[in-house]
């Protein structure tokens, strides 16, 4: 239980962390392009990375599960899923599996667009009507 009250409070932080970044590079960048976003899942990838690497037990910061589920599934899931998606795809070209890492990719951009666009539509089905 004490495990989930840590992804929690690290998923409030990278949630809040998130909006302001995402603030910040808006005001900074305009919002033209969605510099925010792609900056954020950007950063967040190397954030899980930099854990993956470091935090495990042959790492330079050895740390428990505790630890390691606070930054990687709490700040870096509340700040980006990005991350993970990336950290997995990373897992398969390491171990040699190019093939599923690029279909991973092409899966999850190809299936997320279909899925957000549905999920849109649906919303303005939902929508009163203006008429």
């Amino acid at each position: 239980m004490q495990a989930y009250l840590w992804i929690g409070l690290g998923g409030a932080l990278g949630s809040m962390a998130r909006h302001w970044s995402n603030g910040a590079i808006s005001t900074l960048m305009g919002v033209g392009f969605p510099w925010g976003t792609l900056l954020i899942n950007v950063l967040g990838s190397f954030i899980i990375g930099f854990a993956a690497a470091t935090m495990n037990a042959e790492g330079r910061f050895p740390s428990g599960d505790t630890p390691r589920q606070f930054v990687m599934v709490g700040i870096c899931g509340g700040y980006t899923t990005f991350s993970a998606f990336s950290l997995q795809t990373l897992s398969l070209i390491q171990g040699g599996q190019w093939l599923p890492a690029m279909g991973n990719a092409a899966l999850s951009v190809g299936l997320c667009m279909i899925a957000v666009w549905l999920g849109y539509a649906a919303g303005l089905a939902l929508a009163p009507s203006n008429a």
